[in-house]
């Protein structure tokens, strides 16, 4: 009857510490139920190319930048569940056998045999009173969270990456194509030269001129075909792929997403706040903080719950038996009065560690003002400079025509044919690198916005 009585006391004693450890840890956290997607809104989408969705999709699996923030992940999630098992009691099972034997020689000068055999299960429970492993329990979770904000950051990072390295391709491919018309015109042009020198009507200078006008042409063209390579190399690093395992399918040159995002100047500051590294450092901020209060619940008792049960018998037969039954229950009571200076600089690194955050995320939320306002500014007026270059390039085919048409009835000089040539050739790279500009800096806007916005 004392062993049914002891047993119920021990029994009530642990009910209200088993309800406190259920409510640290049953269950998962709501941030740990839904499995790690890249980013919601594809807002590369909008350039209606399913080359680039393509890469970016092949990049967001493959990236060893992505894989690393990933196993970050998994390191949080697995600091978290440690840090949740500090609430729940440490228990061990012990057995073991001893056979000792005295000396004959001592006092009384007879030999004795002593055989033990023993198992026991030890427990040992923190009761978190004061809410140290509480707050350090939170303090993981919301690096656990950062570390979640933190991948989708750099999915959002490599998304704006590959389109852009994409558009520098694609950019660099018009700018060839660009070259090459003109250096078809310009063989026209010197061919015609040609015509007209074998008849006598102009100077062999003529030929010269235009022979400068079109070899100086073609020799842009090995510089554009270098940089053509190192995009195709640097889309492949950002896909985890061999160069060779892109370049067929990226040398082939292909038109720039014609598209136009139509931006207003007041963007709210609640959509940035929703940038993944805003919240990332408002997440840290959080956990600065409970590890804060969790150095401060140091200083502060501890409250211990010691607990044994086992056998202990001379013999094995009789070792379960109920006379061999042993226990311990003693409650304990930890307090440190003295540590040196530990305690203190303890407390002060942890609010040192939460001011140093909350200027981290500070700054966060200036940069991304800063960021967002310069990509706005100089979005529109890229677009600007579009139209305008768009209006220039036609007035330089013109003037090339007309000067042309002059040249070859003999009312112009051919400097005026050679003008025209090399001012056609400047626009039309001027407009293929301002449309190229201008969605490079839409792409930052939609970085800098955290992946978009709704109109």
């Amino acid at each position: 009857m004392k062993t049914k009585a002891w047993s119920l006391t021990l029994l009530f004693l642990f009910l209200p510490l088993v309800s406190e450890a259920q409510s640290l840890t049953s269950g998962r956290y709501e941030a740990e139920r839904g499995n790690v997607q890249p980013a919601d809104v594809p807002w590369w989408r909008v350039f209606n190319d399913p080359l680039l969705d393509s890469l970016i999709t092949v990049a967001s699996e493959q990236n060893f930048s992505v894989l690393s923030a990933l196993q970050r992940i998994d390191m949080a999630k697995a600091n978290l569940r440690i840090e949740r098992a500090s609430a729940l009691p440490s228990i061990t099972l012990n057995g073991g056998w001893s056979n000792q034997q005295s000396s004959g020689n001592m006092e009384h000068g007879v030999k004795d045999w002593n055989r033990n055999f023993s198992t026991t299960l030890d427990a040992s429970w923190e009761i978190d009173i004061f809410g140290s492993i509480r707050q350090r329990v939170k303090a993981q979770r919301e690096t656990f969270h950062a570390s979640r904000e933190e991948y989708a950051a750099t999915q959002l990072s490599l998304a704006a990456e590959v389109a852009s390295a994409y558009i520098n391709l694609r950019e660099t491919q018009q700018e060839l194509s660009v070259v090459n018309r003109n250096c078809n015109t310009q063989a026209a042009v010197l061919g015609i030269t040609e015509t007209r020198y074998k008849t006598g009507l102009v100077s062999k200078l003529d030929v010269s001129q235009a022979r400068s006008v079109y070899y100086s042409t073609r020799a842009g063209i090995p510089q554009l075909e270098a940089s053509i390579n190192q995009y195709i190399n640097q889309i492949a690093i950002l896909l985890g792929l061999y160069p060779e395992d892109v370049r067929p399918v990226l040398n082939s040159a292909g038109p720039l997403p014609e598209y136009v995002e139509p931006v207003s100047t007041d963007i709210p500051v609640s959509l940035l706040l929703q940038r993944p590294d805003v919240l990332q450092a408002e997440r840290e901020v959080d956990a600065k903080a409970a590890l804060l209060g969790a150095s401060r619940s140091d200083w502060l008792p501890k409250v211990f719950l010691n607990a044994s049960a086992g056998y202990t018998s001379h013999s094995l037969k009789e070792l379960m038996r109920k006379n061999s039954l042993t226990y311990e229950l003693s409650p304990t009571i930890s307090w440190t009065l003295f540590s040196g200076t530990k305690l203190i600089n303890a407390t002060r690194l942890a609010k040192a560690e939460l001011e140093e955050s909350v200027h981290q995320f500070n700054n966060t939320i200036l940069t991304a003002i800063q960021e967002t306002d310069n990509a706005i500014s100089t979005y529109q007026s890229s677009l600007k400079q579009i139209v305008a270059l768009r209006e220039v390039c036609l007035q330089g085919e013109e003037t090339l025509r007309l000067s042309l048409e002059l040249y070859k009835q003999g009312l112009t000089p051919f400097q005026n044919v050679l003008d025209s040539l090399r001012s056609l050739l400047t626009y039309q790279n001027l407009l293929t690198q301002a449309q190229g500009y201008s969605l490079l800096q839409l792409i930052s806007l939609y970085k800098a916005t955290g992946g978009g916005w709704n109109n």
